[in-house]
């Protein structure tokens, strides 16, 4: 299976928008003033934060998007509209008097980061404009989008939803609200596993319980699936009805996962207005992850990106949980599948032969072993001569 064609989705992004503001220097003494390091500032550098992120991974990945958020009336607010004007991103931003444009500032020392500043307050309520602009694009997007970062943007997230269910679209919220009733009626959630455990108001990190209490808030906020990033301990992706889905974390290495929370929303989108199942699209974004938390920084990633992480076996003995993951992997990387099965108690020529066959059949071979009551079934009480 290869990578869905996004040029023709367009996604609504509705959400808490960001300056990250990236100071560079070298650093190799303490200040004498207080015991703290001295950085020689080389150069600066300013990229799209938060919800903003997340509409620059989307045009990165080749789909089109409209976007929607407040600003302040300063010299930021300026320099944002520029750079979503650099991305090709369709914008509507709604200048909120008295407000500053959120801003974060990073102090880096020889790319370790030293320091973040804030510059923010909650803008007050422009739900009625931010709506107006909402209802303009609504129709002709794919998908929608809510990048909800408690920033003030969402004063009321319903009027959305409700907005959104009315023209029959998917909607993706990214939550920060503890109380998720506010989320009600959506279609997806993307929260990390704290933002899960606080929602729920208990800690659970084994799959089973995970499990159970995302079921509970399927049901009880009329959602119809839960996608939870886990760390390195993967995704987990619950839905009404259906069998869940763990997947196992890709990342070889985290440089900064600053981020990666909106890339994973960002491929969710583009894969769901592809027309792709939650499942695969869950897929991607799992492999999307492992790939920006490699980079510095808020960053977005190429579908080119996508197409060079190709699937891998790292043992030959696999569940059948682990199988499922990789079969989609390969399925991905547009690799051909065989799959065959066998009692293998005992082990012959012909047993050989075959299998040699069916491994040129294709990239990938698949062998499903019987278990020991099986082959007794199919061989006999005298069966099997070697056990499973």
């Amino acid at each position: 299976m290869k990578i869905p064609p996004f040029s023709e989705t367009r996604v609504c992004v509705v959400g808490d928008v960001m300056l990250d503001r990236y100071w560079h220097g070298d650093t190799d003494r303490i200040s004498p003033e207080a015991p703290v390091p001295v950085v020689h500032i080389t150069h600066q550098e300013e990229r799209l934060g938060g919800a903003g992120n997340v509409a620059a991974n989307i045009r990165a990945l080749g789909a089109q998007v409209s976007f929607i958020s407040c600003i302040g009336e300063d010299d930021n607010a300026e320099e944002l509209k520029c750079l979503l004007a650099a991305h090709q991103i369709d914008f509507h931003l709604m200048a909120v008097p008295d407000c500053p444009t959120i801003t974060k500032l990073r102090v880096l020392g020889r790319s370790q980061q030293l320091i973040r500043l804030d510059f923010e307050q909650s803008f007050t309520d422009s739900t009625e404009r931010l709506l107006a602009a909402f209802k303009t694009v609504l129709p002709t997007s794919d998908v929608v989008v809510l990048s909800d970062y408690a920033k003030g943007v969402f004063k009321n997230p319903q009027a959305f939803i409700q907005m959104a269910k009315m023209h029959r679209k998917p909607i993706i919220v990214d939550p920060k609200q503890i109380n998720w009733s506010c989320y009600q009626g959506a279609t997806l959630l993307t929260p990390n596993l704290k933002e899960f455990q606080q929602a729920i108001g208990q800690s659970c990190t084994q799959d089973a319980d995970i499990e159970q209490a995302a079921q509970a808030c399927l049901k009880k906020f009329q959602l119809e699936a839960l996608l939870i990033t886990r760390g390195a301990s993967g995704m987990s992706l619950i839905q009404k009805e259906e069998k869940a889905l763990h997947i196992p974390a890709v990342a070889k290495e985290v440089y900064d996962v600053t981020g990666a929370g909106d890339t994973v929303v960002a491929v969710v989108a583009v894969c769901l207005g592809a027309h792709e199942s939650l499942q695969i699209s869950a897929e991607w974004a799992n492999k999307a992850a492992g790939i920006v938390v490699g980079k510095l920084g808020t960053a977005t990633l190429t579908p080119q990106e996508l197409c060079q992480k190709t699937a891998g076996f790292d043992t030959k003995l696999v569940s059948e949980q682990r199988l499922v993951s990789l079969l989609h992997e390969c399925r991905l990387a547009g690799k051909r599948l065989v799959m065959t099965n066998g009692c293998f108690d005992i082990l012959h020529p012909g047993h050989i032969h075959y299998l040699e066959q069916a491994k040129a059949l294709g990239d990938v071979l698949i062998v499903a072993v019987n278990t020991d009551e099986s082959v007794a079934n199919l061989k006999g009480p005298a069966r099997p001569i070697h056990p499973f």
